[in-house]
């Protein structure tokens, strides 16, 4: 570990220290390279309760709002609707890291200067990802955020502090450390100074402990959240707030917690001694969508919109690797027993309530979500077929709309005018047009794995820490092509969703075939 690494630990641990932070069953130290800092838990705790941080040192929407300095300018935008909550604490550490004095340096002069996500990616190396959804995301974050600098940051920071601010760094600072923090109504909104003051004491803090449910809800961070944070400028101005919640009900708020933000990201996690906390994000999986705007082209637009929203269909899925488990061609058992039962149970109330179309054979092995599948089947749909679904609905509800039908009833009447072989046909167009897509952009599977294979991995284009000076070399009879860590880590992102395609492709068509088979 280098001196000046070590020379930023000490100052930040006696920050953490003054602000009543309590490191009790768990420390900060240097974990590699590629993580920087992390949290390592210890046997010095008997409660459970591996860190304490209170809730005052978390950096959320209303801390900026209460700011001295930009809480002002910020807190007009906000009232507008012009920014949201995340660029409130995006614009604070932007602004923080640039004050001379901020009580916070010790913290910030912690944080990562480099990311490996791909809005630091070289031109080069985000070619290697062309043809994947992750590609277009980039592409667009990336337009957005310099939208968001020129607009927006540029002259409010020179404004507030006369200097140029590093908005990008703020914000992968931001989408790499947040979590959903648990916080009492009271001090989201205070009704008066009491309020704040009873959340000085230690007592009441963010924990991070090592019980698995404390943990699941407090470390998952970058997930969609109820905005809460939208309303708290009106208590702010000392307006009543339209919050219905309860005084003493429990707020999720998103933000940053100084200490508890150094727990890395893995995809599996556990405690143990002298082991690296992190934070799992789970099962990520490969997206298929059908374009909202080609909904206006189609043949009936306008009625099967209509019936899109009566049936709350989806035009997006994501499709997790977990999902091929309990497919077709699953690997022996599927790891949840109980998962059969509720996909049956799951579709069984939405078909056939009249009869009229037999239940297919392969109900409990579709791995495609079912409001995935009823967006596609209702695209599908013939003009006769809406005829015949408005004959279904006014009989079950009435000729003289007595009631409206429910989402559940107007899927299943989709369901027996249609079946599955449309939606599945056209499922089975959508995955090959990726296919092909991803293919056409980077070669088939097989290259990339071959790419892998051969490969000689640097930490950056300039830096050959384990290979020679030349862009390749032989060894052993082939090529050994060196490339830095981000293009390694492309390459098997793209190879990973080129076979989730393949695999899910096979799935859709042999549901295809047995819907067809089976009048379906």
């Amino acid at each position: 570990m280098e001196i000046s690494t070590e020379a930023k630990l000490e100052p930040f641990l006696q920050w953490l220290q003054v602000n009543k932070v309590e490191l009790r069953g768990c420390k900060i130290k240097y974990s590699d390279e590629s993580k920087g800092f992390g949290i390592f838990s210890s046997n010095e705790f008997s409660d459970g309760v591996l860190l304490v941080v209170p809730l005052d040192l978390a950096i959320t929407p209303m801390r900026v709002l209460q700011d001295p300095l930009i809480g002002p300018e910020c807190r007009a935008m906000f009232e507008d609707g012009e920014v949201d909550d995340r660029f409130l604490m995006i614009l604070f550490l932007t602004v923080e890291r640039l004050r001379k004095n901020s009580s916070w340096k010790p913290y910030l002069d912690m944080l990562p200067t480099t990311f490996g996500n791909p809005l630091w990616f070289t031109d080069d190396e985000l070619l290697e990802l062309k043809g994947t959804t992750l590609y277009r995301a980039t592409e667009l974050q990336k337009q957005n955020l310099l939208t968001l600098y020129d607009d927006k940051v540029k002259d409010l920071v020179k404004k507030l502090l006369v200097l140029d601010g590093d908005s990008e760094r703020a914000n992968s600072i931001f989408w790499t450390r947040a979590l959903n923090i648990p916080l009492p109504h009271s001090y989201v909104f205070p009704q008066n100074q009491e309020d704040l003051n009873k959340y000085d004491s230690i007592n009441n803090s963010a924990e991070l402990s090592n019980d698995h449910n404390s943990r699941g809800e407090l470390i998952n961070g970058l997930n969609d959240i109820k905005n809460e944070a939208q309303r708290v400028n009106s208590q702010v101005n000392g307006a009543t707030s339209t919050l219905t919640s309860t005084q003493g009900e429990t707020l999720w708020i998103e933000g940053l917690v100084p200490g508890i933000d150094f727990c890395n990201h893995v995809e599996r996690s556990s405690f143990h001694s002298e082991k690296e906390i992190s934070i799992s994000y789970g099962n990520k999986g490969n997206e298929i969508h059908y374009p909202a705007e080609a909904i206006h082209s189609i043949p009936l637009s306008d009625s099967k919109a209509l019936l899109l929203e009566e049936q709350k269909a989806q035009l997006r899925c994501l499709l997790p690797k977990s999902l091929l488990e309990h497919g077709f061609f699953a690997a022996g058992h599927p790891k949840d027993g109980n998962n059969d039962n509720k996909l049956e149970v799951d579709r069984i109330s939405s078909f056939s309530w009249s009869g009229q179309r037999r239940m297919p054979s392969y109900l409990n092995k579709l791995v495609f979500p079912e409001n995935f599948l009823t967006a596609l089947r209702t695209i599908a749909m013939q003009e006769d077929e809406i005829s015949k679904v408005s004959s279904l609905l006014e009989e079950l509800v009435g000729s003289g709309g007595e009631r409206q039908p429910s989402d559940a009833e107007v899927r299943a009447a989709v369901w027996e005018t249609c079946g599955d072989s449309g939606a599945l046909q056209l499922l089975v167009d959508l995955l090959q047009a990726k296919l092909t897509e991803l293919e056409e952009s980077s070669g088939m599977e097989d290259y990339d794995s071959e790419l892998l294979l051969k490969s000689c991995i640097t930490e950056s284009q300039g830096q050959h820490a384990s290979c020679e000076n030349n862009s390749s070399e032989e060894t052993n009879g082939w090529t050994q092509h060196k490339m830095s860590r981000k293009t390694w880590s492309s390459i098997v992102y793209r190879r990973g969703q080129k076979e989730l395609a393949l695999l899910f492709l096979k799935e859709a068509e042999h549901a295809l075939q047995l819907a067809l088979t089976e009048g379906n």
